[in-house]
């Protein structure tokens, strides 16, 4: 239907997948199924998830759809399938009617081949990015290594991340010694491959104060995020990657627009707005930062950054595809481009970044088989009492939740959850104290809600 087609017959098909170890059963029987409708099949191997969309848009191959089974981060027993077209990943609506067909279609899926063509499509996409370092940097003695003198290390997390080390990084005359777990191993013996997981952070910056590097990078499983760090030890990641990001966005496109998510802190509005962008902040959930990014450009809104504070972030350039390596490549082009300037470390980019000295985030679950109205009910009684109460000014615009700056402490917001029956609630605060001063003024209004456990948000108040 996407094609405009009334059959699937001879449709071009890719399919990768990430590490792990259901992924060449759920293969197989994707191809089964995909060949039984007349599709030709391409088997990608272990692929990373922006691969799978760029074999759509990329010359030469173009391929009419691509999936991608993996699960991200989630643990090793779980997986699942993304699906893409040149016009990106499919939307709520059209999973629903993947959904509803593939019941009908389960008997004569069993019967198809397993006949496929092996593509090696990722050295296709890392030569993308190679060529995009090559460019951006434009070494004045070195143009085909411009990252040599460079140490650089990498944490796949035993996902579909290694590559960058051998097909994009060594290319370059990056040195890569220390770089670790780049064999797929989808028990993930290791660490979670998740830039936002302690334990794995912790495990990036050893290695890059280990080894003296200039840089560390952190992958996901399927490569969609990333993760960084400074030659000090200092991990970019949430508000610091999106402020660095923002810093070289900005200096190429000045005056744009960056958008993020609802939970970024106040510094990092300052920051944006201190470098003369300016911050949309919108609501949580990839898909929705991207799709307000698209609204503001269609709308004739200069918007060259869409990004959640969980490390999923798109760009403009490059078709507004959450792809964890293409942000990383970013990050290494000012590296290289600062270091030819005399300027210093990366992390000098956001030195100016004002961050809390305190942050929480309260999960309070709703013991309601109607969460969604009991949600609702609460943040609409929230946002009338909150502009009630001295020293609370709720923030405008807001477009998920109750947001409320707390004068001469912080900010709050309370959120409905996209996923599970809670309200989140995160508190930062400016001052020693705050968050606990916070969430004392909270309890007292939400004690009123028999139906929520207050568990997290009465331990912040202690």
């Amino acid at each position: 239907e996407k094609k405009g087609l009334k059959s699937s017959e001879g449709l071009r098909i890719g399919v990768g997948r990430d590490s792990r170890i259901s992924g060449p059963r759920i293969r197989d029987a994707a191809v089964r199924g995909l060949r039984s409708c007349g599709c030709e099949v391409f088997d990608f191997g272990i692929a990373s998830t922006p691969a799978m969309f760029m074999s759509t848009v990329s010359p030469g191959y173009e391929y009419d759809g691509a999936m991608m089974l993996t699960a991200s981060h989630l643990p090793f027993n779980r997986n699942g399938l993304k699906f893409f077209t040149a016009d990106g990943g499919l939307e709520k609506a059209d999973i629903s009617a993947v959904l509803s067909l593939a019941p009908a279609l389960a008997e004569q899926a069993s019967a198809g081949s397993l006949d496929s063509t092996r593509v090696d499509f990722m050295s296709v996409y890392s030569q993308q990015l190679v060529d995009k370092i090559r460019e951006g940097v434009n070494h004045p003695e070195h143009k085909d290594t411009p990252l040599e003198g460079f140490r650089i290390v990498v944490d796949a997390g035993n996902g579909a991340g290694g590559f960058f080390v051998d097909k994009v990084l060594k290319p370059l005359g990056a040195d890569t010694t220390g770089s670790q777990f780049l064999d797929p191993d989808g028990m993930f013996p290791n660490h979670i491959p998740n830039p936002e997981d302690e334990t794995a952070m912790r495990a990036i910056q050893k290695a890059v104060l280990d080894n003296n590097a200039d840089l560390g990078v952190i992958f996901d499983t399927d490569v969609d995020r990333g993760g960084a760090v400074a030659q000090d030890g200092q991990e970019i990641n949430r508000n610091r990657l999106i402020a660095l990001l923002a810093a070289i966005i900005i200096g190429e496109h000045p005056g744009t627009t960056i958008v993020t998510d609802s939970v970024t802190s106040q510094g990092l509005a300052e920051f944006i707005n201190s470098l003369g962008g300016v911050h949309h902040r919108f609501k949580r959930g990839y898909k929705n930062v991207i799709s307000e990014a698209v609204r503001l450009n269609a709308s004739g809104q200069d918007c060259q950054l869409a990004i959640e504070t969980s490390g999923h972030g798109a760009v403009k350039e490059n078709y507004f595809l959450d792809d964890g390596a293409y942000l990383i490549v970013k990050i290494i082009i000012q590296m290289a481009r600062m270091k030819l300037q005399g300027e210093g470390d990366i992390s000098a980019l956001i030195k100016s970044l004002k961050e809390p000295v305190e942050s929480a985030e309260c999960r309070l679950g709703v013991n309601s088989d109607q969460f969604a109205p009991y949600a609702q009910q609460v943040l609409k009684d929230l946002a009338e009492y909150a502009s009630t109460v001295p020293g609370w000014s709720p923030v405008q615009p807001n477009y998920e939740g109750v947001r409320v700056t707390v004068r001469g402490t912080g900010w709050f917001l309370v959120r409905s959850s996209l996923h599970d029956p809670l309200l989140p609630c995160n508190i930062e605060s400016d001052v020693p104290g705050g968050v606990s001063s916070i969430a004392k003024q909270l309890l007292p209004f939400l004690q009123k809600y028999p139906l929520l456990d207050l568990t997290s948000l009465v331990k912040a108040a202690s």
